[in-house]
């Protein structure tokens, strides 16, 4: 009996390859084609599991991880979860720090997929006890272990270069004349738009920057300065530059509020059936801003990073919007 074809090996097997969507009727208007890569249809749900396999995969061959051994990382909920995932997949054990003030639905699903939880006062990166510097120290003081270290991790943004930019690219058929997303660990944006600009140095790569975050003040004035209030989103935006964003080819930054993030992302909801995440909206949104910008004719790319079932309790609960001064209309 012929043994059945394995078409993908296991859980890191089917990391990437997302889809590229149409946004047919929220481009409606502009006379620009918008396109999302579905990263919400990667197995762990998000764009993060493509950091997370490159910096497990990075750390095998340089050594630093051995069978039965620990990553750790201190995240806000997306790379923990591909962290978590991986290390399901591929026997390690995971140890998450995360911000208290992130989203229930994270932590408990970060519980139900066995990682180890830790959950810490959310604190600026300058003080020590920031959930990035405590999972730093715990993974220096563990044998057999590695701090995956997202946000400065250079595998991270290797790892959108060599799929992710790829991706973009082949399936526009190089078609394209602006990249934009938002930025937390600086690796999606940083990766693709170094593989982009290869390719076409003409492509404008953007980034988007929620409200609150220094980044947009970085592109535009080269210092980090964080400017208007603190945003509901989660995960995007950074009071500093990284080592996966410094360096990177970036033409501008477009600033995102609140107010247009919740509206977009409810407009995805009930215009094209998309039931996705904050940081979503803030792409689509920037994608809208630059196709108005660039004018009629330009094809822009852009990503949904992750679904909505990580948000109830905020993005999708009424209550809470209400409370924040925001509305779906």
């Amino acid at each position: 009996m012929t043994a059945p074809r394995i078409l993908h090996e296991g859980f890191a097997g089917v990391i990437g390859n997302t889809p590229l969507v149409h946004l047919r009727r929220i481009e409606s208007g502009t006379g620009c084609t918008l396109l999302a890569k579905a990263e919400f249809m990667n197995p762990g749900g998000s764009v993060k599991d493509r950091a997370a396999l490159a910096i497990i995969r990075d750390a095998e061959r340089r050594g630093d991880l051995h069978p039965g051994g620990t990553v750790v990382e201190g995240t806000a909920g997306n790379t923990g979860i591909g962290l978590a995932h991986l290390c399901n997949a591929l026997g390690y054990r995971c140890v998450i720090f995360i911000p208290a003030n992130q989203s229930r639905e994270k932590i408990d699903l970060l519980r139900t997929l066995g990682a180890e939880v830790r959950p810490v006062p959310a604190v600026p990166y300058n003080n020590p006890d920031n959930y990035v510097h405590q999972s730093r120290r715990y993974a220096a003081s563990l044998a057999n272990a590695v701090w995956a270290n997202q946000f400065d991790n250079p595998a991270n943004r290797e790892g959108h270069y060599t799929t992710t930019g790829p991706e973009i690219w082949r399936q526009t058929e190089g078609n394209l004349d602006a990249f934009t997303c938002a930025v937390g660990t600086g690796g999606t944006l940083a990766g693709v738009s170094l593989y982009l600009k290869e390719k076409n140095p003409a492509i404008r790569c953007v980034l988007a920057d929620p409200s609150g975050s220094a980044l947009l003040s970085y592109i535009k004035q080269g210092e980090p300065q964080p400017t208007g209030p603190a945003s509901i989103t989660e995960g995007i935006g950074n009071s500093r530059v990284t080592a996966n964003l410094a360096g990177a080819p970036i033409d501008d930054a477009i600033r995102i509020e609140d107010t247009e993030v919740v509206h977009t992302v409810y407009r995805l909801l009930r215009e094209e059936g998309l039931f996705v995440g904050s940081s979503s909206g803030v792409n689509v949104a920037a994608a809208l801003t630059l196709a108005h910008e660039l004018g009629p004719g330009h094809t822009i790319v852009t990503l949904l990073c992750d679904g909505g079932g990580r948000y109830y309790s905020r993005l999708y609960n009424p209550d809470w919007l209400r409370e924040k001064g925001l509305s779906t209309s």
